[in-house]
């Protein structure tokens, strides 16, 4: 059974007055804290800082005190009684000391229970426990039997804070320390209790630690060590395990030595001691820690500074591991798709229930604005692409029915469908193509749809997603960096223009403010009586009362200095733009903060995004001014008067274009798959922890489907949007909310659920009801959310890591475990020709040529010498398996043979759908 958490007290005893106690003066979880001098509260939890002589001098304590395991024990007075008679019958002590260490033992013991007169705004209101300790019931258990361990928890201390900190199957030691003036010698045990005393919180058997040291006058700073020193050992995962299960002294004994033997000792001159080293964002496994010393045992240390650990068979790819299942080629008609259902069906039901959380409602609210807004920006270039055959109406009805089908039955829910550029330039040729050769747009475009359909059926059949499992980290780095940067790019050129529709006032002079009037004035006055249908002269109208609008209406002129005059909206709309975007960076670090609780930070950062909006639109309804604002379709009908919402499959376009169709939708076949599938893998990847298995022929299935139901009805077509995807994954992410003080909370996944991604849908297709709300937002705004999903969907690809290394000097970057393994010169070789790819991409996609984007997205990679190393360092770093350079090598070889043979995905696809075809 795995080794529970060990929590650790330890008490020293001390004198007041003319009583002795023993009073806590530090404890650990997983790091150490201390009361500090002034006895008012804890330290903040730090790594343990031992001397290595403490932990020799203890390995001595243990060699020649009592050990006593599995001692069954029910109260404090029989355990001191037991261990002083083991003591007796082996001659450490003699018979007349039985009665002082039973005495010094017995001492009531006082916990850090004195609060400071000021107190932090976080700690007023919070509950304590009846006593005012800090410990969690199951814990206080143990640290109050030193006086009375039958005690049961008091309702105060139910609400403790700190047990929140602590798993609920933690068990418990203590670690009592002192000097006395009866004894010339130490005395040392070692006490395992073979289960706890009954009580209201220990109703299974959970064996307990004891360490007592008691010793002369004189060397109280030595004995306190010492007993750091063991209670750094026990909450050690290595050594406590070997606590648990020692059969006798010498299991513990080997287990010190084991810790001994990973012990690295800091020269005293280049340190201060005093320094509480703060805990490390993360620490190696026990597992880990494990498979390294059992190698260092069997001599396989190679010496160099990665370590020795073996690659197995199974870890050699783990990208095509990680995919393997869900992407086997199974040979049977279907086969991928009945295991995508087989594996998905049992988690139905719980991907909605699972989704009632909190943190959902801010999901929504983050991807609902994000999808109107890239909603109204596609339809509205599509709406100038097709002469509003589609416009921003299908755009909102298409997106709503696409991305609520896809959430309800998809493989994959987290993924948000979109509209995409490809997609875009295709619907714009295809227009331009049809009103040049006098062919029915919609109908060709609906028979597109239809040989589309086929052709996605026919790939799912023939488990044809199979040959994704062969794309590497190159490709998903180089997509996903791309649309990251088209997002960024995109945000920034609506700012600019708006500088150009409100350009700022640098011709406007103070002083010169007397001067500044604008004035209408009278046109001709045969021309005016033209203007207004032969009624009388130009006394009719009050020309000096008339706006600027009426004023050039009506055929007159405006003339003065201030007539060109524009407000600021430039200014203000940037104001917006770079607020909402700088707040919700801020907000959503916020929880790394040290303000507030736990769960406040949490929830700020979870809200982070509606915040900024919330706070900005309020700002700008404040001001007054008219900045651009969200404009949503406010009645249900098609953009074109003259089109309907249902598209006739007949009689508008000659026989041969029902056939002969079937090539361009060739192209879209290709183009969505390779975009749809791309984004699943980036969706699908091991480092979001997803744990209810992949769904690619069923998404694909999916997606083929809405193809030919939206070319029905005249509306856009949609796959997968990486960004969004990406956005909607990073808003779902689960943290441990039980860890230890100091540890920084676990990544645990993705709230996995199909509820947040409907919601949004629903939300999209009802948007025209929420018009007169929507009215209120102002377009910089959104595009600020825009740049912030571009910015965080960089945050942890590595291609990205490695463009920031051009700009650091080689001191001062980060401690990445490729850069321990590849020269600096080969990483930065091998950045330069992705960099050099992704240009010829960011080319491509600024001109016609973006419809064949997704066919050039898998370049062959031009170095075998540099990538396959690079791979193997991207993939062990993922795995936190260090090899030595000679696996390195070993490994290498085999990958080049394998990319050797890989040719382009996209060429791959086209031969195989032919043959499959034929």
């Amino acid at each position: 059974f795995p080794t529970p958490t060990l929590f650790t007290e330890m008490d020293t005893l001390q004198r007041e007055g003319d009583e002795l106690e023993w009073k806590e003066s530090a404890r650990w979880v997983k790091f150490e804290e201390k009361v500090e001098e002034g006895g008012e509260r804890w330290s903040k939890p730090h790594v343990s800082t031992l001397s290595l002589h403490s932990l020799f001098e203890l390995r001595t304590c243990l060699q020649t005190g009592t050990v006593l395991l599995d001692l069954d024990g029910y109260s404090l007075a029989q355990i001191v009684d037991d261990i002083i008679e083991r003591q007796i019958e082996e001659g450490m002590i003699t018979p007349d000391l039985r009665d002082k260490i039973t005495f010094v033992l017995l001492r009531k013991h006082r916990h850090q229970t004195k609060k400071p007169i000021h107190r932090s705004l976080v700690d007023i209101g919070k509950s304590g426990s009846s006593n005012g300790s800090e410990f969690p019931p199951v814990l206080q258990l143990t640290s109050r039997s030193m006086n009375d361990i039958s005690d049961t928890p008091s309702t105060d201390q139910l609400k403790n804070k700190f047990m929140k900190k602590i798993p609920r199957d933690a068990e418990a030691s203590n670690v009592l320390v002192g000097e006395v003036d009866f004894l010339t010698k130490p005395f040392v045990a070692f006490v395992r209790l073979s289960q706890c005393p009954p009580g209201e919180w220990t109703q299974n058997t959970i064996p307990l630690f004891l360490f007592v040291l008691l010793g002369p006058q004189g060397k109280a700073k030595s004995y306190n060590e010492i007993g750091r020193a063991i209670a750094t050992l026990m909450v050690d995962d290595l050594f406590s395990d070997v606590a648990y299960k020692a059969r006798d002294r010498e299991d513990l004994i080997a287990g010190i030595d084991e810790f001994l033997d990973e012990v690295i000792v800091l020269p005293p001159g280049e340190w201060d001691p005093k320094i509480r080293i703060e805990p490390p964002k993360k620490v190696p496994s026990a597992d880990k820690r494990k498979s390294q010393y059992s190698l260092n045992e069997l001599g396989q240390m190679n010496g160099s500074a990665g370590g020795g650990g073996r690659v197995s068979d199974d870890d050699e790819m783990p990208e095509q591991h990680e995919l393997g299942e869900e992407l086997a080629f199974t040979g049977r008609f279907c086969g991928g798709l009945y295991l995508d259902i087989k594996r998905k069906l049992p988690w139905f039901l719980s991907d909605f229930y699972e989704g009632f959380h909190i943190q959902s409602i801010s999901a929504v609210l983050f991807i609902y604005l994000g999808c109107i807004t890239n909603a109204i920006t596609f339809g509205g270039l599509l709406g100038d692409a097709t002469d509003n055959y589609q416009g921003v109406m299908e755009s909102f009805l298409g997106t709503a029915l696409a991305g609520s089908v896809f959430c309800m039955f998809g493989g994959q829910p987290l993924i948000i469908l979109s509209s995409t550029g490809p997609i875009l330039i295709f619907e714009k040729l295809l227009y331009e193509f049809s009103k040049k050769n006098g062919i029915d747009y919609m109908e060709l475009r609906l028979w597109i749809g239809i040989h589309s359909c086929l052709q996605c059926f026919l790939l799912v059949a023939t488990d044809a997603s199979y040959i994704i499992k062969y794309m590497t980290r190159f490709t998903e780095e180089g997509f996903s960096s791309l649309i990251s940067f088209i997002f960024i790019s995109d945000a920034i050129k609506k700012m600019v223009g708006s500088f150009k529709y409100y350009p700022i006032n640098t011709d406007f002079k103070p002083d010169d403010v007397t001067t500044y009037k604008c004035e209408c004035v009278a046109p001709d006055p045969s021309e005016f009586m033209g203007c207004f249908g032969g009624r009388g002269g130009g006394g009719a109208v009050d020309w000096s009362q008339l706006s600027k609008k009426d004023c050039l209406r009506y055929g007159g002129s405006l003339v003065g200095k201030s007539c060109k005059y524009v407000p600021d909206l430039a200014l203000m709309s940037f104001i917006l733009f770079f607020g909402t975007y700088s707040m919700t960076v801020t907000l959503k670090k916020f929880k790394f903060s040290r303000y507030f609780p736990t769960k406040l930070r949490k929830l700020i950062s979870d809200f982070s995004i509606f915040m900024s909006i919330m706070t900005f639109v309020g700002l700008d309804m404040l001001m007054g001014l008219k900045t651009p604002k969200l404009i949503v379709p406010t009645e249900f009908k098609p953009t074109r008067p003259d089109r309907g919402w249902i598209v006739l499959p007949f009689d508008k376009n000659p026989w041969w274009v029902y056939v002969g169709s079937a090539v361009p939708a060739l192209l879209v076949t290709i183009l969505i798959f390779m975009d749809q599938q791309i984004s699943a893998v980036i969706v699908n990847r091991k480092e979001n922890k997803l744990k209810k298995g992949c769904g690619y022929h069923l998404d694909l299935l999916w997606v083929g489907v809405l193809m030919a139901v939206c070319s029905f009805v005249g509306l856009p077509w949609y796959v997968a949007a990486t960004v969004i995807s990406i956005a909607h994954i990073d808003s779902l992410k689960m943290e441990s909310e039980s860890s230890a003080p100091g540890e920084q909370p676990q990544f645990l996944g993705v709230r996995e659920q199909r509820l947040t991604g409907l919601l949004v849908f629903i939300l999209t297709g009802v948007s025209i009801f929420l018009a007169p709300i929507l009215k209120y937002i102002p377009m910089p705004v959104l595009y600020g959310v825009f740049l912030y999903m571009g910015v965080a969907s960089l945050s942890g690809i590595q291609f990205w890591d490695r463009i920031k290394l051009y700009m650091m000097p080689s001191k001062h970057q980060p401690d990445f475990a490729y850069l321990r393994h590849v020269p600096l010169r080969r990483v930065h070789l091998f950045t330069l020709v992705q960099v050099t790819c992704l240009a010829v991409l960011w080319i491509l996609k600024s001109t016609f040529l973006a419809i064949i984007f997704p066919v050039m997205v898998k370049p062959a990679l031009p170095s075998a010498a540099l990538s396959p190393r690079d791979l193997i360092q991207q993939e062990t770093f993922d795995q936190e398996i260090f090899v030595s350079p000679s696996m390195v090598e070993h490994r290498t070889s085999r990958l080049e043979n394998q990319l050797g043979n890989k040719t382009n995905l996209s060429i791959t696809l086209i031969l195989y759908f032919c043959t499959r075809l034929t």
